[in-house]
């Protein structure tokens, strides 16, 4: 018998129960759908959290003070010495692999604009700032150099803070004041999301760095260059480790860090947030796709019962088949078929279960979802998978049968 016709005659013996057969393909389809829909979430979850720490830049590092001690007592993070213009400058011109730095100092501040107001984070940059964040502007331009150096009173604004001022009207030229100095609008910032730490990016004003110093925050008496945070943009992701290495070792020097005295500063990479956080989610997704993987394997196992009755109904039916001529490997094949076509149309009835649910959740749930062709493949390659591992012991005890025993059941 050839597999077109062994394909019939199983479609034709799941036909003539068809209730049966759905309640065995039930399990595979609730299987399937777990899969989809399990997975899909976790991927999505992964890629959206991803994305968020991305915003940040994958090659930065991140440079800010630590904790300052007296008396073995440790005061905090960021109470330490403040960084510094020079220290910008020597990390700039003695470690290569740095393609960018940015020195900024940042604090809250309420804007004003008439009869409207909004705190927001303000942060006084220099010309570096944009290009390290990699955050283009949405409108205007950029800080000019004569503005960075004579501390002019203009700032660039975030797309909420912008929101917030002006609802949906044009905010470019238009003049605010920020603790009670005036300042005119010379560009706004395009979105860009949450951060990996789930704060508003776009909740933000950027000033030139030394007006930030001179008319809103003041500067350090220590300290008169201060810098709150430094930005490194590193040229490629394999050498972060070594120029995080190189500044650290650098700083110490700067700092005059005792040896075996802890470090009065942090350098934060980035790349390694992004690989942990990849790393767990990897798991997660591992995890759940165990958990729903499960339902496939108790849903195989129906399958598997459903096809033991199948043939011990069918005893006569089997014994005919090889009376007249019907081999082993046919008989082998008709049952075989029969357990793969039920278990890849519950795949199919799953797989579209699944990926509406999936969907519904990412449109009136607002939850991100990473639906791919290769889940689709894998989903559907399981399903018949199972059906082959399930069906084979049923199909082997169907084809092994005594023609004679076999007519002779009743």
């Amino acid at each position: 018998m050839n597999p077109l016709a062994s394909f019939r005659v199983a479609i034709d013996a799941l036909k003539m129960h068809a209730l049966r057969s759905f309640l065995a393909m039930l399990g595979v389809i609730i299987g399937v759908a777990s899969v989809i829909v399990m997975v899909s979430v976790a991927s999505g979850a992964g890629e959206a959290i991803e994305a968020r720490i991305r915003a940040l830049g994958t090659n930065v590092l991140v440079i800010f003070p630590g904790s300052f001690t007296s008396g073995g007592r440790r005061a905090g993070e960021g109470t330490a010495l403040a960084l510094s213009e020079n220290d910008l400058a020597a990390i700039r011109a003695s470690v290569p692999t740095v393609v960018g730095a940015a020195g900024m100092v940042s604090g809250s501040a309420p804007i004003v604009v008439g009869n409207s107001n909004w705190t927001t984070s303000v942060t006084g940059v220099n010309a570096d700032y944009l290009d390290v964040r990699d955050w283009p502007l949405a409108d205007g331009r950029s800080f000019t150099e004569a503005e960075l150096r004579s501390g002019a009173k203009v700032v660039i604004l975030g797309a909420t803070t912008a929101r917030e001022l002006f609802g949906n009207a044009p905010a470019l030229g238009e003049q605010v004041r920020i603790k009670n100095v005036p300042f005119t609008i010379i560009g706004t910032l395009t979105e860009k999301g949450q951060s990996g730490f789930g704060t508003d990016q776009d909740d933000t004003a950027l000033v030139p760095l030394s007006t930030a110093r001179r008319r809103l925050f003041g500067a350090e008496q220590t300290v008169p260059d201060n810098l709150r945070t430094i930005m490194v943009e590193v040229a490629s992701a394999e050498a972060m480790n070594d120029t995080q290495e190189e500044i650290e070792n650098l700083l110490r020097q700067r700092r005059h860090v005792r040896p075996g005295t802890p470090d009065d500063f942090q350098v934060r990479n980035m790349a390694e947030f992004i690989r942990a956080r990849s790393e767990t989610q990897s798991i997660l997704s591992v995890l759940l796709g165990a958990t729903a993987a499960i339902s496939l394997v108790v849903g195989g196992i129906g399958i598997m019962n459903i096809m033991l009755v199948s043939v011990t109904e069918r005893t006569k039916e089997i014994g005919l088949r090889m009376a007249v001529g019907a081999r082993r490997r046919d008989i082998l094949s008709q049952f075989l078929i029969e357990a793969v076509t039920l278990c890849v149309t519950g795949g199919l009835i799953g797989l579209l279960i699944g990926g509406s649910a999936a969907i519904s959740m990412s449109i009136w749930g607002n939850w991100p979802i990473a639906l791919k062709p290769g889940l689709v493949v894998i989903a559907l390659l399981s399903a018949g998978l199972v059906g082959v591992f399930f069906g084979y012991y049923p199909a082997r005890r169907a084809s092994l049968m005594n023609p004679i025993d076999a007519l002779r059941y009743e």
